[in-house]
C-alpha cells in the first residue's frame, strides 16, 4: 500500500547525477586523443562495479604497443575531474527530493560505486547530510544485480523491504530481485533515452498520518521523479502504473572510472 511507504532508495551513478555522461566524456576524448573513436555500443556493463581496467585493456589493444597506460590515465583523469567540477544533482532532481522529503519520508542511496565516489559527489554539492543512509559497494561483497547494497540500505533505515519504493536506472528485476524485495521503479538516465521532464504540479503541504490526502500526496511525489518514463517491477508490493503498461526498464550498469 502506498500509505506504507516509509522510506525511498536511490541508485547513485545516472539518476541522482549524471557520472555515466562524464564517464563517457572523458573515456570518448582519450580514445580521440590517439585519433580513435570509442565504441559506445559495448561501452556500458550490465551490471555495477568499476570496469575501467576493461577499458584501459580495449584502449591498449587499439592503440598498439606505443600506448602509454600511465599517461593515458593521468590525463583522462584531469579531464574527467575538470568536468566533475560543475556537475550537480541531475535537473529536477534537488525540487524532488525536498517535496519528498517534505512528506516525511528518509531517503537513502544504494548504490556500486565505493563510499568515496559517492560521498565526495554529494559532499562537494552540499547534499550528503539529505540521505539518511548511504549503503555504496565497497561495504557489501556483490554488486549490483546483487541486492546486497539494497539490503544494507533496508537495515540501515530500519524498515522492511514491502516498505520501502527503490529508484534504478539499471535493468530493473523482477520479484525479490535488485531491490532487495522493495518496489522499483525504473528511469533510464538522458545519456541513453532522451525524455523530457515532466511538468510538476504544486502539491499542498499535508500534516503528518496517513489519510488518503497523504498516500495520493506519496503517489504523486513517487510518479513525479524527474524524467521517469513511468514503469514498475513485479514485486508484490510494486505501485501501479498510470498512463500505460507494466513494462521493465532496461539502462547500463554503473561504476566510477
Amino acid at each position: 500500500m502506498v500509505d506504507d511507504i516509509e522510506g525511498l532508495i536511490f541508485d547513485f551513478d545516472g539518476l541522482l547525477m549524471q557520472t555515466e555522461t562524464t564517464l563517457l566524456e572523458c573515456w570518448r576524448t582519450e580514445w580521440a586523443h590517439h585519433g580513435l573513436r570509442l565504441d559506445e555500443t559495448t561501452f556500458f556493463a550490465d551490471h555495477g562495479g568499476d570496469t575501467s581496467e576493461q577499458h584501459y585493456a580495449d584502449l591498449a589493444a587499439a592503440v598498439g604497443p606505443a600506448y602509454d597506460r600511465a599517461a593515458s590515465h593521468a590525463r583522462r583523469l584531469a579531464h574527467r575531474d575538470l568536468l566533475h567540477q560543475t556537475l550537480d544533482l541531475a535537473p529536477g532532481m534537488r525540487a524532488w527530493l525536498d517535496e519528498a522529503a517534505g512528506l516525511g519520508l528518509p531517503l537513502a542511496v544504494a548504490s556500486s560505486s565505493p563510499r568515496h565516489w559517492v560521498h565526495g559527489h554529494l559532499n562537494r554539492r552540499g547534499e550528503l547530510d539529505r540521505f539518511a543512509v548511504r549503503a555504496c559497494g565497497d561495504e557489501v561483497t556483490g554488486h549490483k544485480p546483487d541486492p546486497s547494497v539494497y539490503l544494507l540500505a533496508l537495515t540501515r533505515l530500519g524498515i522492511p523491504a514491502a516498505r520501502a519504493v527503490a529508484f534504478e536506472d539499471t535493468p530493473a528485476r523482477r520479484g525479490r530481485g535488485e531491490g532487495g524485495g522493495a518496489a522499483v521503479r525504473g528511469d533510464p538516465q538522458p545519456l541513453h533515452r532522451p525524455h523530457p521532464l515532466r511538468r510538476r504540479r504544486p502539491r499542498p503541504a499535508l500534516g503528518p498520518g496517513r489519510s488518503p490526502r497523504r498516500r495520493a500526496a506519496v503517489r504523486g511525489v513517487i510518479g513525479a521523479l524527474p524524467g521517469l518514463k513511468r514503469a514498475s517491477i513485479g514485486c508484490r508490493d510494486a505501485l501501479p502504473v498510470r498512463g500505460g503498461p507494466r513494462h521493465v526498464q532496461h539502462g547500463r550498469g554503473r561504476r566510477p572510472g
